[in-house]
């Protein structure tokens, strides 16, 4: 079990208002940030963020992966895992208080309240789940001297051809339960606010893939491009003076 620090998770105006569907840049009225600084402060005050990692060998996470047998024929994850280094399931949440905070909130008939601090909420599981995976990262790269070309990337059941009936093979491994989560029969987590799945750690280049699989076309938010980019921003960060490999030379095609 791994607790997290609230500072840690409080998200960004820019997360949260993407959730809303407002766009970066966008002029927002002061109505809709008095909104955002409510959620936030209730968010403070209600949130009980924890986490837990287990690591995993590649035997077993494949038998975890194969699920019930209805994950998509292709997907990167198949692939990239095989080529990792380390791999470990996770799953967080920010508790069970905030979520019944959200649903008084609708029944009160507050919807922007609510809606906002739902937003919130969501950004800051997010944000728990980036904690885990920093966490995870560093331990991957303990005693590695150079260790620039070592990443990290989550990936969930539900998203990149993982079916979400995945869930059930993850938490008979990782016993989430221990921390308050639990699977409902349709799947979907208790409290809802949570979020599970694997960490891959490798060498940077087998976490590159094209965004062209069969079912890339039906995600919303492909964000599998913003977690490369972060990837990639990390070794610019890391070596100023050089100019590393772009995205797109690292894609595998």
């Amino acid at each position: 079990m791994i607790e997290i620090r609230k500072q840690e998770i409080i998200p960004s105006q820019e997360d949260a208002f993407a959730l809303q569907g407002i766009s970066s840049g966008s002029k927002v009225s002061s109505n809709i940030i008095l909104l955002f600084d409510q959620a936030v402060k209730i968010f403070a005050e209600h949130a009980q963020p924890v986490g837990i990692i287990a690591e995993i060998s590649k035997n077993d996470f494949g038998i975890i992966y194969a699920g019930e047998g209805r994950n998509e024929t292709d997907t990167p994850v198949a692939e990239i895992f095989q080529k990792a280094d380390r791999l470990a399931l996770f799953a967080t949440t920010v508790g069970q208080g905030l979520h019944d905070k959200i649903n008084e909130l609708f029944v009160n008939k507050d919807f922007a309240l609510g809606s906002m601090l739902d937003s919130v909420a969501s950004a800051g599981v997010e944000k728990a789940a980036d904690v885990l995976e920093a966490f995870f990262g560093s331990t991957v790269t303990r005693g590695i001297e150079d260790d620039k070309n070592i990443a990290v990337m989550r990936y969930s059941p539900g998203y990149c051809g993982w079916h979400v009936s995945g869930q059930r093979k993850l938490f008979e491994y990782l016993k989430p339960e221990e921390i308050g989560i639990t699977l409902r029969a349709s799947y979907l987590m208790e409290p809802l606010k949570s979020a599970s799945g694997v960490f891959i750690a490798g060498g940077v280049d087998i976490h590159f893939f094209a965004d062209t699989y069969s079912f890339c076309s039906q995600c919303e938010t492909h964000s599998c491009r913003e977690r490369m980019y972060r990837i990639e921003h990390s070794i610019n960060a890391s070596e100023p003076g050089e100019q590393p490999a772009s995205i797109d030379k690292r894609r595998k095609e």
